[in-house]
């Protein structure tokens, strides 16, 4: 049994990436704070309570351990407010954007290799990042820095995981311009807040975002098929 933990489940890429893996007849446990589908093993909670997170991951692995031979851990929930100009965003919207695009995965993924030390089966943590991750754009200051802030924390794992006995493998990858709820955000801001606006404005109206449907069916492809040890942590699915 392959078994896949994914956050953000229920709505966007994580929908997809969780329908695309069922039809394989994968089991996969979808973690959002909402379960509008009523879909079958789901937990709901909310990312930012980062305490729950360890108990989380350990009740997961614990009622699959039995069965399973192989564990996905894909940290694919992210916010991408608080959007305006550092001196202009408010301090908690700050703190929420860290918890869940930064903090969350990193307790998700330190209790994922905790709770499987001695599984000897595959083990695999794919980190949803972001081009803003690797780039910097006026108005999204925590967006980019916790998109930057998981990319490194991936490269750290893949480095301690090569002298692991039975090793994690970690790649963070950037899915490109996605049309999904994220996107009506952006496009709802102040260009005043995002410089940027009517960029993204322009990527809807010319048809250039993909679709969740298309990036999920590619990640999964991904998944299946590429060594990430030879790829290495960080990667771009538009090369692919």
């Amino acid at each position: 049994m392959d078994v896949f933990i994914i956050t953000g489940a229920s709505k966007g890429i994580g929908f997809e990436l969780s329908k695309q893996l069922q039809s394989k007849d994968k089991m996969v446990i979808g973690i959002a704070r909402t379960n509008p589908e009523d879909v079958e093993n789901f937990i709901t909670v909310n990312l930012k309570d980062t305490s729950k997170l360890h108990e989380l991951i350990e009740n997961v692995i614990s009622k699959y351990s039995e069965e399973a031979t192989s564990f996905t851990l894909i940290n694919n929930a992210g916010m991408v407010d608080p959007i305006g100009l550092v001196g202009d965003v408010e301090a908690v919207g700050i703190e929420e954007g860290i918890a869940v695009n930064l903090t969350a995965p990193m307790i998700l993924s330190n209790a994922f290799i905790t709770e499987l030390k001695n599984f000897t089966g595959t083990k695999r943590i794919v980190n949803i990042s972001s081009g803003a991750g690797r780039n910097a754009y006026e108005g999204w200051g925590t967006y980019c820095a916790t998109k930057a802030g998981l990319d490194h924390f991936s490269r750290v794992v893949g480095l301690e995981q090569a002298n692991a006995d039975y090793p994690v493998d970690i790649v963070s990858i950037a899915p490109g311009i996605i049309d999904t709820g994220m996107q009506e955000t952006i496009r709802a801001s102040d260009d005043g807040a995002f410089p940027l606006l009517g960029k993204f404005i322009a990527y809807k109206e010319q048809g250039i975002l993909s679709s969740a449907e298309q990036t999920a069916q590619k990640i999964i492809g991904f998944i299946e098929n590429i060594d990430f040890k030879v790829e290495g942590p960080i990667v771009n699915i538009r090369d692919f």
